[in-house]
């Protein structure tokens, strides 16, 4: 059973069942004040999300309005070490964060204004459990035309956790056979890669990954692939 839900995200089980190190473990008052800091410097207009990974396909938290939208200025980076969620001490894998340059696509979510402090705090509690992501106000361009402005999880390069090497040979190494208390790190990729498709969608750097990770030590298609 995934530690992964909505209920274990309100409970606090999930930040428990992650068993981080207490070095890298954010606690209540600085998730608090993260996600004060962040609302201080909201923009006018309403409030929305930029989902670009996990997000896309298990949200969790509640939304009125998705848009797939175009965020310029950053690219999808598996540069995230990952030692509990997707991996171990011993063997980590790796999960998705932004870095500066390029443009990448993925969905804008549109939180309802009564019930957004709640969901962001349970946002707050998914992805700010060790700091390595750095929230931020950016521009969206939504598929219909609008331009809106969102919270955008960028990676924190300061942070422990921050591998530089996320090039698609490194990172398809990596994740081939690492798993941790979510799941096993290449599913994260597979279904990545199915929530980018499912929308119509392209990164070609995740398809690199996906194509290297279904390739053995030989260099031949495994099944599947």
């Amino acid at each position: 059973m995934t530690i992964l839900t909505r209920e274990k995200l309100v409970d606090g089980s999930f930040r428990n069942g992650l068993d981080m190190p207490s070095d890298l473990t954010w606690s209540d008052a600085e998730l608090d004040l993260s996600l004060a800091t962040t609302l201080q410097a909201r923009p006018g207009g309403a409030m929305w999300i930029f989902a670009y990974g996990s997000l896309m396909w298990n949200p969790l938290i509640a939304f009125d309005e998705q848009r797939i939208a175009t965020l310029d200025g950053w690219h999808r980076s598996f540069c995230v070490r990952s030692i509990s969620y997707r991996g171990t001490p011993e063997r980590p894998g790796r999960v998705l964060a932004l870095e500066p340059g390029g443009q990448v696509r993925g969905m804008a979510l549109r939180l309802n204004e009564d019930q957004a402090a709640t969901e962001l705090r349970l946002l707050w509690a998914r992805e700010m459990c060790s700091g390595v992501y750095r929230p931020l106000w950016a521009p969206l361009l939504l598929d219909d035309g609008r331009t809106v402005t969102a919270i955008v999880f960028v990676v924190n390069p300061t942070q422990p956790l921050y591998e530089p090497d996320a090039t698609v040979a490194s990172v398809a190494r990596i994740v081939a056979d690492a798993a941790g208390v979510v799941g096993s790190n290449a599913d994260y990729v597979h279904a990545l890669d199915t929530a980018l498709a499912d929308r119509g969608l392209r990164d070609p750097y995740i398809e690199a990954i996906v194509d290297e990770i279904g390739r053995d030590k030989d260099g031949a298609a495994q099944p599947g692939a």
